[in-house]
């Protein structure tokens, strides 16, 4: 059974005419005779009287009508789905993004994707860069959005965008009131920072040893998960941490958070995508729309 001879079988038991059938159906009156002769014979039934010249409905067609047109309409609702689909008008988008990314970078962005293509439903999960990461090699997500280079030989990444890092302190540091400090001083403070597996902790570390800088020889106070209960506790007290500039940048302005000049090196933001998972319309079409 086909829906070809679905299709057929509903508009002759309509018509109750095999020419009128044929001729909406834009076939041949054998074609038609032939669809529902198939269909008799595959089941061993009758489906139609033959009454002189016309045509009527057994009991068991009348039976199976009803089935027929529940068939043909879940059919072309699922094609429906389908075009959908393809033009963008329905869909879901699971997302997974580091914290500078998610809270920083991606939300503006995300408010104009839903604009232009209201249908597609946006899932975003916040976490560090490696958790991130392990979404996308697993599946779980689509697309990662993370700060930095990651080592997964599954994952393709492209860069789209980034951020510079930068040593801020709060106002009861020692050093609020200084512009620039050598490396050398930095293990004379305290640090609150990221935790491991962050793509902000694992810049600094590496910045600090190009600097000349063991990061063991900094006394880190506090390690938090996210980058404002990071911001919170140095405007609140006499460490200083590494940072966003997207994330400094409101403490910085209201005069909570002090910059130190050290040079720290620009950030690359990076979208992961599985390398053996074919891109959906859907995802294509979100980068494209900031990608530059």
């Amino acid at each position: 059974m086909t829906l070809d001879q679905l299709r057929i079988f509903i508009a002759v038991a309509e018509h109750q005419h095999m020419t009128r059938a044929a001729s909406e159906l834009n076939l041949t009156q054998s074609a038609t005779s032939s669809a529902i002769a198939a269909l008799e014979q595959r089941y061993a039934i009758k489906l139609f009287d033959r009454i002189g010249r016309g045509i009527v409905l057994t009991q068991t067609g009348r039976a199976f009508l009803g089935e027929a047109r529940a068939v043909v309409g879940r059919a072309n609702a699922a094609a429906q789905v389908l075009n959908d689909l393809a033009g963008l008008k329905r869909g879901t988008l699971t997302l997974a993004a580091s914290q500078t990314v998610a809270n920083y970078w991606l939300p503006q962005r995300l408010q104009a994707f839903r604009k232009r293509h209201p249908g597609i439903d946006v899932r975003l999960a916040i976490a560090n860069t490696e958790q991130v990461a392990a979404a996308v090699h697993d599946g779980r997500a689509d697309l990662g959005f993370v700060e930095g280079p990651v080592d997964d030989p599954l994952l393709a990444a492209r860069r789209i965008d980034g951020d510079s890092l930068v040593i801020v302190v709060g106002a009861q540091h020692p050093w609020a009131g200084q512009r620039r400090i050598t490396a050398r001083r930095l293990p004379l403070s305290g640090w609150v920072l990221r935790e491991r597996g962050s793509g902000t902790r694992a810049m600094f570390e590496a910045a600090m040893r190009k600097a000349g800088v063991k990061p063991s020889e900094l006394r880190v106070e506090l390690e938090l998960p996210s980058n404002e209960a990071v911001r919170a506790a140095v405007e609140a007290g006499d460490c200083a941490t590494a940072l966003s500039d997207l994330v400094a940048a409101p403490s910085l302005a209201a005069g909570t958070l002090h910059r130190i000049d050290f040079a720290l090196p620009r950030r690359a933001f990076f979208v992961l995508r599985h390398k053996q998972h074919a891109a959906t319309r859907t995802e294509t079409a979100l980068l494209e729309s900031f990608l530059p």
